[in-house]
Formats: C-alpha cells, sequence, structure tokens
C-alpha cells in the first residue's frame, strides 16, 4: 500500500473536506441513507475521493438494503487493499485505495452473485464520474 501517496496528514486536511478527511484519513463512517451515491443508478465508474483511482464500475453496484453504496467487485482486484479490522468489537475486512490508503468502507460476505461479497463504501470516499 502506498499510504498517503508520500503526503503529509496537514496536507490530506488541506486537500479534502472536513467530512471526507474524517472517513478517508481516520476511518469514519458516514450516517446510513445520506450519501450522494445511495441511489445512484447512473451508468459510470466510481472513483477514490482522495486520488482519483478508478475503484468501483456502476455496473456492479447493487440495492443492498444497507443504506451505503453497494458494489459486488472492485474494478480490478488490484485497486483496493482489504485489511482485519476488530474495532467496535467486531471482526470485519475494512476496504481501503491501494492507491492513497483511503478508508473506504467494509468488505462483506452477504452480497449477490457472481460473488456474494458486498462492498458497502462510504459515498464521501468516492468521486462518480458518469459515462458520455
Amino acid at each position: 500500500m502506498t499510504v498517503g501517496m508520500n503526503k503529509s496528514d496537514r496536507e490530506w486536511q488541506t486537500e479534502l473536506s472536513p467530512e471526507r478527511y474524517r472517513v478517508l484519513r481516520q476511518a469514519d463512517t458516514e450516517p446510513p441513507w445520506v450519501g450522494k451515491y445511495v441511489h445512484n443508478h447512473e451508468d459510470g465508474t466510481y472513483r477514490c475521493a482522495g486520488c482519483a483511482s478508478v475503484l468501483f464500475d456502476a455496473a456492479t453496484k447493487f440495492e443492498s438494503g444497507s443504506g451505503w453504496p453497494s458494489f459486488y467487485q472492485a474494478a480490478r482486484a488490484d485497486a483496493v487493499e482489504l485489511v482485519a479490522d476488530d474495532k467496535h468489537g467486531m471482526a470485519r475486512t475494512e476496504v481501503r485505495c491501494r492507491a492513497c490508503g483511503g478508508h473506504l468502507g467494509h468488505l462483506f460476505d452477504d452480497g449477490p452473485e457472481p460473488t456474494g461479497q458486498r462492498y458497502c463504501m462510504n459515498s464521501l470516499a468516492l468521486d462518480f464520474e458518469a459515462k458520455p
């Protein structure tokens, strides 16, 4: 993982909004149902809000009922990094952007076929680029 793309914490604070900084750099979670991409159904690409790396294709997005945008697979296997997360008394798998180390959300094994996985992401960690 390229932690912070060699940026200092101060640089991240300057470049990101306070809300995005809390999610991407401090592993916070936005409240359910408030993210701007929860109900987005446009065709396009989801990128990391910290470094613009391609993370997810809209074709893999599904309605999980969780309150966060959910995808059944990453755009490329090497786009994200999976890290064990035992904070809050739960055993979970954290999902980070492999390029900048930004916290994106968590991975669960309750998604649809063909993968059975649910990448449960924070809208604040993503930027959407609609297909023309």
